[in-house]
């Protein structure tokens, strides 16, 4: 069929007629062109492949990465945490006496528990006394009134001392950091490390008769032993620094927030006191 007219005139027409596409002038089979799908077959079964394992240096190499890394001795951070050892150790040497230690704590920033803390805890009781102990970090309570031991651990040492006839005005507490960690967390080796020197001096300037740890971490900083105090406690031992005229009598003891714990332990820790108030001699006040 032929059509006249403008292609306007037949696309109308086409429209009007139903028209909604375009064909060709011959038909296409669409089902012809498809082609058919291939039978499924299994794939044949090849041999597994040996593959061997890579050398010694890159299997090291792969658990190298997959490990945390730790600073290296040149690296920032390890640098950082020297500078700031140092800079403590020339803060507690130039300080002549306690006061101006506890200045020279309340200005330095180079230990990181300082911007979580609260309260700088140094120490508290008499530094003029025979016996010093020493714990391993402030808890909450200490870090809300910037004094040591005096929250449920420190309630219980005050016990512990009443029962041998010493008061805490007639001690020195302090512990092995000065700032409370997050969550009451154990310090790092840095975060003892930065603040060590800072202890070292407390003790060259009081010069107690009798030194007493309390608890692991502070045995490990103080006197350099890594058994438990379970092994360490009733055996003395010696405490110096290269700037201390003699050596000051050191011992362990258990942690107070332990026997809180283990109530059970209780009798050595009597013991332990009774060995204590026999080393002093019956009087633990100033000399």
């Amino acid at each position: 069929m032929h059509l006249k007219g403008s292609a306007r005139e037949v696309l109308a027409w086409h429209i009007e007629a139903g028209v909604d596409e375009t064909i060709g002038n011959e038909p296409v089979d669409r089902f012809a062109l498809r082609k058919p799908p291939k039978a499924l077959q299994p794939a044949p079964q090849q041999a597994p492949k040996l593959v061997s394992a890579p050398p010694a240096s890159e299997q090291t190499d792969a658990v190298n990465s997959a490990l945390p890394l730790r600073p290296a001795p040149g690296s920032a951070t390890a640098v950082n945490g020297e500078n700031s050892v140092r800079t403590s150790f020339e803060l507690a040497e130039a300080a002549t006496n306690v006061a101006e230690l506890r200045a020279a704590l309340e200005a330095f920033d180079g230990c990181a528990l300082k911007k979580t803390a609260t309260n700088l805890v140094f120490i508290d009781g008499n530094p003029l006394a025979r016996l010093m102990f020493v714990g391993e970090a402030p808890g909450a309570e200490e870090d809300r009134q910037g004094l040591p031991f005096v929250g449920p651990s420190g309630r219980l040492l005050d016990k512990m001392l009443a029962s041998i006839g010493i008061q805490r005005v007639d001690v020195l507490i302090s512990n092995t950091v000065f700032w409370r960690p997050p969550g009451n967390r154990t310090p790092t080796p840095q975060e003892t490390a930065t603040c060590m020197p800072f202890l070292e001096r407390l003790v060259e300037l009081t010069d107690p008769d009798i030194l007493v740890t309390l608890g692991g971490p502070a045995a490990k900083a103080m006197l350099g032993e890594t058994q438990g105090v379970g092994r360490l406690r009733g055996r003395w031992f010696t405490y110096e620094t290269a700037r201390m005229s003699h050596p000051v009598d050191a011992t362990a003891m258990f942690h107070p927030a332990y026997l809180l714990r283990s109530p059970g332990q209780k009798r050595e820790a009597w013991r332990d006191l009774v060995a204590i108030q026999h080393r002093l001699g019956g009087h633990a006040g100033e000399r």
